[in-house]
């Protein structure tokens, strides 16, 4: 019986969907039509060669996995074919990269690593596209992008674009490279946000247990330099200003120490797409133990029993004496080394064992100004935050887990003054809660730098393999020239910074009305999520936990690929 169209290329649904991490269909396109995909089903063209098929399709699929295809994102391309083919040139490569040794190998041919290493994000890509400078076409094998084809949710169209991108600098650059072309005419809403975020499964979890809603506040906050600063909220462009540093970095460079006057940390630039090097300066500030004990008895109790059985999953793991499965990689490889006259691994099985928790946490409280604000119950918004970040320093450690916790606030990218309220060599005592009760809100938030400090502590002094790092925060990036996109973009890149490295990141906002979108474009793809109140967390804070640190898990595993298969080529190249 002859095959259609559909069924030819049908058999790929399985791989599209374990590389985008989401169910998906596969579809033959028109005739002569490139690849794309409307978000739940990848087209591909049935005549071509089962090596083209499979190159166009992980692309797509490696756009979905990487938000490359947000609705905040491709809602500004529809009338603009050249930036949006730009865009697909610089994102498509992201994409893959992101994807790593995830991808068969005639896939991974396509990357070119150094335009990928240009974008942290999609944003990233948007403004490269936006640009003047030269990026070529991308390859064939990238398809193209169907705004107008996406998939709709329940949304208003008005809430395709907020504040994600400076409005007015980047219409400016699409307005210029407007060649006149118009496929399509408006944009859609459609739904590939992260499991964690607003509209995965843990999100409308989320909306469901969490009902209790905080109305936007206007103002708040003791009055002087240490007020919240609310207004800035909605600035377009206020990092613009500042000056540019004249040397290109692509990664962050490890901070130094500047003769016991702090740690110097990068900070990026999303206008100049770069880093400044050494630009921020933390210091650690001894808390005053001046404040009344925090009660937290009852809400770290609340907290611990889901807490209790993160990482006591059997673990299968590979390349074991004995076990259950003979592990087919390392029986082929023992072969192998064995027909090449070399001793052969015996470890050639796959076992199932009990996997020990092993976890350090360090979390880090944001005691600025804006966190003085009220919430909808007219308690502030640092009261919801210090309980929460008590009862998980007390249920972690009662656990039996390596725990810290900092407190953090800036005046300006010279003091962005770090509180160690617990060291993780510190006992949990009364002292440790009466520093967390002496700390007032005030100053400002210059995030990303906190978030670098964080994550450096966390993996300099944890000792252990899995780590996690729990921002508390109102996600409102704001300092001298430190706001807008600038901060956003600082923030959610020193969040990537830390998940890259292998350490799981959640961010919580506690209290505080933040919009969601808000939220998204300082966290980005990082785990968060918003509760009302801080006795609500106890329902949510498993699914999110177990979230943050699967994510991190996968990154590791993808880096001792990496690393085992970087020793095989050295050992291969060594004369005989």
């Amino acid at each position: 019986m002859a095959t259609t169209d559909d069924e030819a290329v049908g058999r790929f649904a399985l791989l599209a969907s374990a590389i985008a991490g989401r169910p998906l269909e596969v579809a033959a396109t028109d005739l002569g039509e490139q690849a794309w995909t409307d978000g739940a089903t990848i087209f591909l063209d049935a005549r071509g060669r089962a090596y083209e098929q499979l190159q166009t399709l992980a692309v797509q699929a490696a756009l979905l996995a990487s938000g490359s295809l947000d609705a905040e994102i491709v809602g500004r391309l529809p009338r603009r074919v050249a930036v949006a083919r730009r865009y697909l040139a610089v994102e498509g490569h992201r994409a893959l990269a992101a994807q790593g040794l995830l991808l068969p190998p005639s896939v991974r041919r396509l990357i070119d690593h150094g335009l990928a290493a240009r974008s942290a994000s999609p944003i990233d890509s948007l403004y490269l596209a936006a640009g003047r400078e030269q990026l070529g076409e991308p390859p064939a094998a990238f398809g193209t992008i169907w705004p107008r084809r996406m998939r709709i949710v329940d949304q208003p169209a008005a809430a395709v674009v907020k504040e994600h991108i400076p409005r007015r600098a980047l219409d400016e650059l699409l307005r210029d490279l407007d060649d006149g072309e118009e496929d399509e005419h408006e944009p859609f809403v459609f739904d590939v946000s992260s499991p964690v975020g607003g509209g995965g499964a843990i999100g409308r979890l989320l909306k469901r247990l969490l009902s209790d809603t905080r109305s936007s506040s206007v103002g708040g906050g003791p009055p002087g330099a240490d007020a919240p600063t609310r207004f800035s909220r909605r600035s377009t462009g206020g990092g613009r200003a500042v000056a540019v540093s004249a040397r290109r970095a692509l990664v962050a460079d490890e901070p130094g120490i500047d003769d016991g006057r702090g740690l110097t940390y990068p900070e990026w630039d999303v206008f100049q797409r770069r880093y400044r090097r050494d630009w921020c300066t933390v210091l650690e500030v001894e808390p005053e133990a001046d404040g009344p004990p925090a009660g937290t008895v009852r809400d770290a109790q609340s907290l611990r029993r889901p807490l209790a059985r993160l990482g006591m999953d059997l673990e299968r793991r590979h390349r074991q004496l004995q076990g259950d499965e003979i592990d087919v990689d390392a029986v082929v490889e023992a072969r192998v080394e064995l027909a090449a006259g070399s001793a052969p691994d015996e470890a050639v099985y796959v076992d199932s064992v009990r996997a020990r928790r092993n976890l350090a946490v360090l979390v880090l409280l944001d005691v600025s100004g804006s966190a003085g604000e009220p919430s909808a119950r007219g308690v502030p918004v640092h009261e919801h935050q210090c309980a929460v970040a008590a009862s998980l320093t007390v249920a972690l450690h009662e656990l039996g887990d390596r725990v810290a916790l900092y407190a953090f606030r800036s005046q300006g990218r010279s003091a962005v003054h770090v509180l160690p309220v617990k060291r993780f060599e510190d006992n949990l005592d009364a002292l440790v809660l009466r520093r967390l009760g002496g700390l007032v809100p005030g100053a400002y938030t210059r995030l990303g730098a906190a978030i670098r400090h964080g994550g450096r502590v966390l993996e300099r002094r944890g000792g252990t393999a899995r780590r996690l790092l729990v921002v508390l925060s109102d996600g409102f990036a704001y300092d001298h020239s430190y706001e807008g996109a600038y901060g956003e973009a600082d923030a959610r890149r020193a969040l990537a910074e830390a998940r890259r490295r292998g350490t799981a990141c959640l961010c919580l906002t506690i209290g505080a009305g933040a919009d969601p979108g808000d939220l998204r474009r300082v966290f980005g793809t990082a785990a968060h999520a918003t509760v009302p109140r801080a006795d609500q967390l106890a329902s949510v804070i498993g699914p999110l936990f177990r979230s943050a640190l699967g994510s991190a898990e996968v990154q590791r595993r993808v880096s001792q690929r990496k690393e085992r298969t970087r020793e095989r080529l050295q050992v291969e190249r060594r004369p005989a």
